[in-house]
């Protein structure tokens, strides 16, 4: 593919968006090319944790390309939003770890993809923001839904609302992140997360992601229901069989993700 990178090293993939010269921004082919290498990420039973980053010091992804806003008809523009959140969506339901390895700007759609991230670690370097409103319109690839389920209402909306850029280190006190790094140590750092992440039970992880992401926003009675349903089904696997023995043996385990 011409804009986005899949690399693998032993069942760790690294996904960069690769369009540096207009700062990683998302056009048609970038989105396109997300949605075949998510759609492959989702059934490679091989890679057990996804970074995804933007080629380059300067941006992660420094936006959406808004060149043909102006000329969008309503109808165009909804469709234009279900598209870009149907990729995301895609993302965000990877069964398997997805961190945001954020280096320079993640701006617009760049935020909004971070979010989809399950996790995200920022460089010193980094900036989000969500400037739609300078511009007339308003997030759409999921940063009015995103953000204030991660950072709250008042946090989110005074970002939303004003457009302003949140720099990294009020980005980690916002919550926006998990942790910053010095820019040149993001990735290193980032990919010492993610082999951490490797070492536990792929199928427990599957789990919770399910329970977390169908239960998020629910009330707590249904988010519980959907719980239980997950601790059942992680009884049907290997894993919770070795994870027991390996615990009460008094050695590591060997997850199978089975």
């Amino acid at each position: 593919m011409e804009f986005v990178q899949l690399t693998q090293d032993d069942g760790l993939a690294t996904v960069t968006i690769n369009r540096e010269a207009k700062l990683n921004a998302l056009n048609a082919d970038v989105m396109n090319e997300l949605k075949i290498t998510f759609k492959a990420i989702h059934v490679d039973d091989g890679i057990r944790a996804v970074i995804l980053t933007g080629a380059g010091e300067k941006a992660f992804v420094a936006g959406a390309d808004i060149s043909q806003f102006p000329e969008l008809s309503t109808e165009e523009a909804l469709a234009f939003a279900q598209q870009g959140q149907a990729i995301f969506s895609l993302i965000e339901a990877t069964p398997k770890p997805v961190i945001a390895a954020v280096n320079g700007f993640a701006l617009g759609g760049g935020t909004e993809l971070a979010l989809a991230c399950h996790l995200r670690y920022a460089s010193e370097t980094a900036t989000f923001g969500q400037p739609e409103v300078k511009l007339g319109v308003i997030a759409g690839y999921g940063g009015t839904q995103r953000l204030p389920r991660l950072i709250g209402v008042g946090r989110a909306l005074d970002i939303l609302l004003s457009g302003r850029m949140v720099k990294a280190p009020e980005a980690l006190e916002l919550g926006l992140v998990n942790g910053v790094f010095p820019a040149g140590d993001l990735l290193a750092e980032v990919t010492g997360i993610a082999r951490r992440l490797m070492e536990m039970s792929p199928q427990a992880q599957r789990y919770t992601l399910r329970a977390v992401l169908e239960g998020v926003g629910q009330h707590i009675s249904t988010g519980l229901t959907i719980e239980a349903a997950a601790f059942r089904d992680v009884f049907d696997t290997e894993d919770h069989i070795e994870g027991a023995k390996a615990f009460l043996e008094r050695r590591p385990p060997v997850f199978k993700n089975r």
